[in-house]
């Protein structure tokens, strides 16, 4: 399933400047209304902690832990990520320190500090990644005991590049009505595919598809246990700008977010 680091890494240093300008300093609706609320929820951040942000892009998740109190460490593998990241400047609360660094050296990581951190995030960038197992190996000398993993992902039975969107007009009750359901093919399969996670970015890059079982069984098989597991989709009634909006996918969550602890 994997590719070369660098073909992923140059993709994302192309993109990044259009991820960066589309989503803003905020991050986009995704993060405002299901992913960030959900990961708040599970992490459950007490002011002072030290967290470690992975692949944090454009920085937005790790300024909204820092302007709760946080000391973060963030690093992405893109440097005009980073660059766009500082470009923000930090909260008055909290602090943040921003690194260019490849998550799957397992050396470079451990140089952040071993048993340095309470807690880590990973906001929905596990799929990105072509190799996880380096990363779940190391947090387990980067956490302190207990700390906790909060990672967010495209719903893998869901929102994936197997999965395609379905809407039908169908009879409900004497009502013609919408129906919006997903059509999922090789989910059991790892597999590596391009794609695209704004409509219009420069070029395509490239999703690792896993089921969720191997999602977790990554981080169980290394000393993690699983406390806690969210799958947020959008309400009725929230705008949409286009019809295959997942706005319109009420009981079909796009994500899914995940809390573990080291124990």
């Amino acid at each position: 399933m994997a590719r070369n680091i660098g073909d992923s890494i140059d993709a994302w240093d192309e993109i990044a400047g259009f991820w960066d300008d589309t989503i803003g300093p905020e991050g986009n609706r995704f993060h405002r209304t299901l992913v960030g609320p959900a990961a708040e929820r599970l992490l459950k951040l007490q002011p002072g902690e030290r967290v470690l942000d992975i692949a944090c892009g454009n920085g937005q998740f790790a300024r909204r832990l820092a302007g709760m109190g946080a000391a973060v460490t963030a690093f992405d593998g893109s440097a005009t990520f980073i660059d766009r990241a500082r470009g923000y400047g930090v909260p008055d609360v909290g602090s943040i320190e921003y690194h260019v660094g490849d998550v799957t050296d397992t050396e470079w990581l451990l140089s952040l500090g071993e048993f340095a951190f309470d807690a880590a995030v990973c906001t929905m960038a596990l799929m990105d990644i072509s190799d996880i197992e380096p990363i779940a190996a190391t947090l387990t000398r980067l956490l302190k005991p207990g700390g906790r993993f909060v990672w967010s992902v495209s719903h893998p039975c869901f929102n994936s590049t197997g999965g395609s969107k379905i809407v039908e007009e169908i009879q409900r009750e004497g009502d013609l009505v919408l129906s919006y359901a997903i059509k999922t093919e090789s989910y059991l399969q790892p597999t590596a595919r391009r794609g695209i996670g704004i409509i219009g970015q420069p070029v395509p890059h490239t999703y690792y598809h896993r089921p969720i079982s191997l999602l977790l069984n990554t981080f169980l098989a290394k000393g993690f246990v699983l406390d806690g597991f969210e799958e947020p989709a959008f309400a009725p009634g929230i705008d949409h700008n286009r019809p295959m909006s997942w706005s319109h996918f009420h009981d079909i969550p796009p994500l899914l977010v995940v809390s573990m602890r080291l124990v």
